[in-house]
């Protein structure tokens, strides 16, 4: 049996507006997601029983909890339902998850991280990653986990699970921060408050990345304020970034607490991550870029 491997990407949400609320209570979005060239990664390979390993940095973030409640398990149990194949126990295959990024920080780490374990065990099970069953499966394990299927430039729509294509983006380097500290979604969109603002889609496709940081500008992440009366330090963590050399624009992903910046080149960010480290090196912060084309999620 072959050994799999998959990618699992950053994403970022470059905009973020609640344009309104269901009467479920979820919030309405119009958000432009893309993706990075960092991320976790994910192997399966052959294994007397089943098994879920995680190593990696991040790691540590994760010990103790159950395994059953992690995303790549649940990932696992709900395509062998839909595939009509016997959920416990699972096939006897070894699913290691090397974690790198952060948890509960806004750049889906644990829906991407899912979403590879779809294409994985789609892969293992001779099923084409365009089948209609692991959107659904993904859908049924949260708002980001379907835009993770495909991990290209899109926009959220409604709750999140359903998407659009979005425009081509330059290649923009970018440098990703967090305190190190979690916070948890839930209680983000709890602490909003405030009215909706409507959906604002690019007008056309940025040529560069100061043409996008331009665009972005006129736009926002309209949990921010909530993420920052949780959690105080994603003030100080923008604030930082937005006083770094050469930075075109500064804003939190997600539900935070990791917030990018964006910048002209690759020298600039680095020496944008290399600076705050010096002065923070109690937070995590990478350099990174998103891709022209991406195609970050082989297997």
């Amino acid at each position: 049996m072959s050994v799999f491997h998959a990618f699992a990407p950053a994403k970022i949400n470059l905009y973020l507006h609640i344009t309104g609320k269901r009467d479920d209570g979820y919030h309405r979005l119009d958000s432009l997601v893309a993706f990075t060239n960092i991320g976790d990664a994910l192997r399966l390979e052959p294994a007397p029983s089943f098994s879920f390993v995680v190593e990696g940095p991040m790691a540590g973030a994760l010990a103790g909890q159950p395994t059953e409640g992690n995303l790549v398990v649940r990932a696992a149990r709900g395509l062998a339902v839909a595939l009509g194949l016997p959920p416990d126990p699972l096939p006897p295959v070894r699913l290691t998850l090397v974690k790198n990024l952060p948890v509960a920080s806004g750049i889906g780490g644990g829906s991407s991280d899912a979403a590879a374990a779809l294409r994985l065990l789609a892969a293992h099970w001779g099923v084409g990653a365009d089948d209609p069953r692991l959107h659904n499966v993904a859908a049924s394990l949260g708002q980001d986990v379907p835009c993770c299927i495909d991990a290209t430039t899109c926009y959220l729509c409604d709750v999140g699970a359903t998407t659009e294509p979005g425009p081509l983006l330059p290649h923009t380097d970018i440098v990703l921060v967090n305190p190190n500290k979690a916070l948890p979604t839930p209680a983000v969109y709890k602490a909003r408050t405030g009215g909706f603002v409507p959906p604002a889609r690019l007008e056309h496709a940025p040529r560069d990345a100061r043409e996008l940081a331009d665009m972005l500008a006129a736009r926002g992440n309209g949990l921010t304020d909530a993420a920052c009366h949780i959690l105080p330090d994603v003030r100080d963590v923008l604030t930082q970034i937005a006083a770094t050399p050469d930075c075109l624009l500064a804003r939190m992903s997600g539900s935070g607490a990791t917030c990018f910046g964006l910048y002209p080149d690759r020298a600039a960010a680095r020496k944008a991550a290399s600076d705050l480290l010096a002065a923070r090196p109690d937070w995590w912060v990478v350099p990174a870029f998103v891709p022209t084309a991406e195609a970050t999620t082989k297997a």
